[in-house]
């Protein structure tokens, strides 16, 4: 039974959630609980998978516990060892997702590095934006996050940008660096590493990067206006995307968050804490599930 319940929680998760929450307006109400929501989820299912093997290797080494126990069942015909609190599991899967998210930042982090090395030495500084301009014909607009982050404007966005198109980009790339929205990539694209072909990984990888840019949309408007950051992603629509470790202003989603910016949505206290409460949950779902203690 237990067996049976994680393996069908892992196909809910895994394959039919992804497809239901892949481009809902609810979650690009709140695009930043939006993520949290899908690496929770990402969390969830490998935490559902750890126990899942090791009931799937040793199916009569446990007796049913947790929510499991309460559903009703046939007494076992001989006795079994009583069923432990298995906290290894979780421990080796927060090491193991711990280690790859890791690796995955390093990689990342040392992209940034070259990347930024060069700049240094083919961009000047404008201190009007506080940015780094690109002597480069194609528009383009992006930042290197990390400890020595860096803005980059390049000469063709300079030219075909007006000053509040070019203030409202600009802000768009302060609030990724200031919100470390490369952090909350990572654990996604770590997670998309080893099951890139499971919906959960595929989808849920994308639409953290979409969300992302959307939090940082709905944050640079404190600065400017709905329109000009509109206006500002329309005009740099086709610019190319930026290098490994950067985060570009108009390099995903942008038809769907002009369309978002056109019909902004308003969620409350209420609907936030609530959503912070589920994220907290889901990734302890499967424990709850089928490796809770006896009481």
């Amino acid at each position: 039974m237990t067996l049976a319940l994680l393996g069908l929680y892992l196909a809910v998760v895994g394959f039919a959630l992804p497809r239901r929450l892949a481009g809902s307006p609810r979650l690009q109400a709140h695009p930043a609980a939006g993520a949290a929501l899908w690496l929770a989820l990402m969390a969830s299912f490998l935490v559902a998978l750890l126990p899942a093997a090791h009931h799937a290797t040793g199916p009569f080494a446990h007796e049913p516990a947790g929510l499991v126990g309460l559903i009703p069942h046939a007494e076992p015909a001989v006795p079994l060892a009583p069923h432990t609190h298995d906290w290894w599991l979780l421990t080796a899967a927060a090491a193991g997702l711990g280690a790859v998210v890791a690796a995955v930042g390093v990689r990342a982090g040392r992209m940034r590095r070259r990347h930024r090395a060069v700049l240094d030495l083919v961009t000047v500084r404008d201190r009007q934006w506080d940015a780094l301009v690109l002597e480069h014909a194609y528009p383009t607009v992006y930042c290197l996050p990390g400890r020595r982050s860096r803005v980059v404007v390049s000469r063709g966005a300079l030219d075909l940008l007006d000053e509040r198109q070019l203030a409202a980009a600009v802000a768009h790339e302060r609030e990724h660096i200031r919100g470390r929205h490369h952090l909350f990539r990572l654990p996604a694209d770590a997670f998309a590493l080893f099951l890139g072909r499971l919906p959960l990984a595929r989808r849920g990888r994308a639409e953290v990067a979409l969300l992302l840019e959307m939090a940082a949309d709905d944050a640079a408007l404190t600065r400017v206006s709905r329109s000009e950051l509109a206006s500002a992603l329309c005009a740099l629509a086709t610019s190319p995307a930026p290098p490994g470790g950067a985060l570009g202003v108009a390099s995903t989603g942008v038809l769907a968050r002009v369309r978002r910016l056109a019909r902004p949505g308003v969620g409350g206290r209420r609907r936030q804490l609530a959503w912070r409460m589920g994220v907290l949950a889901t990734p302890l779902l499967p424990y709850l599930l089928a490796c809770a203690p006896h009481p």
